[in-house]
């Protein structure tokens, strides 16, 4: 959602169920989502295809939000203040909104800024990956997490912050509102609305390393806020409100990859803005404000903040290679964070095998029947490269047909695919053209 700073619902308890194993990509023909029509011939490059692929959502032009922010609300604003450091140019209008009124305006939201084709392409290319199951959609899960999750949000292009009401306020409604009056002060301050062109230019690595600022902000500057009470210890509370984030079981239809990626910038986010006060105070966080984080890498490990960038990866167009009618499906940037979750998905494989991360992205293709993925990653040393390349074997081990994994220096190539002769034409190109 291009428009939306939400706050998910972080009320679930124990650890995430992982999968014993990756998914296998199954029979293209028997998905619940087809795999989407392409044009024959590929773009030149990575960058290219995911130019070339892109749907970025309309804008929306929504009118500014007019009213006035409650009694009880004012209060909650002026801790925020205090703990942000900033003042409102003008407290943000409030609306109070029943459950089914909130499900309404986020659907209603939900359906005016995600393009189904785009998340259908996706859909497949993760499934042929296997972070995603078989029978797992995208779109649907999408929509369930955002109606289901959903408890307050602010928006940056009208003003306005919608909440669920209920009367009197309890300790996670102040919270939660505290949270979404940082937002509404992190974009008076800073203009939020930055955040737009990164989604729409679907740079995904970028967009979701600003957002882990963005919630992050709102998260430990929520809890500095509702900590002021004397009877609360705001190490315990960052604790607790991290564990929270970072745990409990997906909702039904949202797979637990994509479980993960939401609740990350809340999680790893809120340890990201608490390390920045930690060594420069507010003006720290205030300066990533504005430079934000390039890298999902850099809020994870915050001492790679803010010098080290990414490295390109380049994947080439392998269409003349796989055949007339082969042409590009997906292609996205990808980060630690998203190799991390996927290492993840399969037990005894260890995350940290991402740490070193320099740079990845992937590309699918497809020819209507079969689809190939090439994920290909850069690593800060060979040793790193040597053992992402170690770890994703153990996490693709037994799946048919077998992924071609290969390493060269500081490079590893990963190519997946729903036919074994798929995969070995994907990867004799690949060696031919580098």
């Amino acid at each position: 959602m291009a428009t939306l700073v939400v706050l998910a619902s972080c009320t679930v308890g124990g650890s995430g169920a992982h999968h014993n194993a990756p998914s296998a990509p199954g029979s293209t023909n028997g998905y619940a989502v087809p795999i989407p029509h392409v044009t024959p011939g590929g773009a030149s490059s990575l960058q290219a295809a995911i130019a070339k692929l892109c749907i970025a959502p309309p804008a929306t032009h929504g009118k500014p939000a007019t009213g006035t922010l409650p009694p009880d609300l004012v209060s909650i604003a002026k801790a925020v203040e205090q703990a942000r450091g900033h003042t409102y140019t003008h407290y943000p209008p409030a609306t109070e909104v029943s459950n089914s009124q909130m499900d309404r305006r986020l659907l209603k939201n939900f359906r005016q800024t995600t393009s189904r084709l785009a998340d259908d392409r996706r859909t497949v290319a993760w499934r042929t990956i296997g972070v995603i199951g078989p029978g797992d959609d995208l779109y649907r899960a999408y929509r369930a997490f955002t109606t289901g999750q959903v408890v307050g949000y602010y928006d940056p292009e009208t003003g306005d912050l919608v909440y669920l009401g209920s009367g009197s306020l309890d300790f996670s409604e102040r919270f939660t509102l505290a949270h979404e009056l940082t937002h509404a002060l992190d974009d008076q301050t800073f203009d939020l609305t930055r955040l737009d062109p990164l989604t729409a230019h679907c740079q995904d690595e970028r967009a979701q390393a600003a957002l882990g600022l963005v919630e992050g902000s709102a998260q430990y500057f929520a809890a500095v806020a509702v900590a002021q009470n004397p009877s609360i210890d705001l190490s315990d509370l960052l604790k607790a409100i991290a564990d929270a984030a970072s745990s409990g079981n997906p909702p039904a239809g949202v797979p637990q990859f994509v479980f993960d990626q939401q609740l990350w910038p809340y999680s790893t986010g809120e340890t990201f803005v608490a390390s920045l006060v930690g060594s420069g105070g507010t003006t720290a966080v205030d300066h990533a404000f504005e430079h934000f984080p390039v890298s999902t890498e850099q809020v994870i490990d915050p001492a790679t903040y803010p010098a080290d960038k990414p490295v390109p990866v380049s994947i080439p167009d392998l269409t003349g290679s796989l055949g007339p009618q082969w042409g590009d499906l997906d292609a996205m940037t990808v980060g630690e964070e998203w190799l991390r979750g996927m290492l993840a998905l399969r037990d005894g494989v260890s995350s940290d095998a991402a740490t070193g991360w320099s740079g990845g992205g992937y590309r699918a293709f497809t020819d209507g029947h079969d689809v190939v993925v090439v994920l290909r990653t850069r690593w800060d040393a060979q040793d790193r490269a040597a053992t992402f390349a170690s770890a994703l074997q153990e996490w693709s081990a037994g799946r048919t047909p077998a992924p071609a994994i290969s390493s060269s220096g500081d490079e590893v190539t990963a190519v997946f695919g729903t036919s074994a002769s798929a995969i070995a034409t994907a990867s004799k190109a690949l060696g031919q053209q580098g």
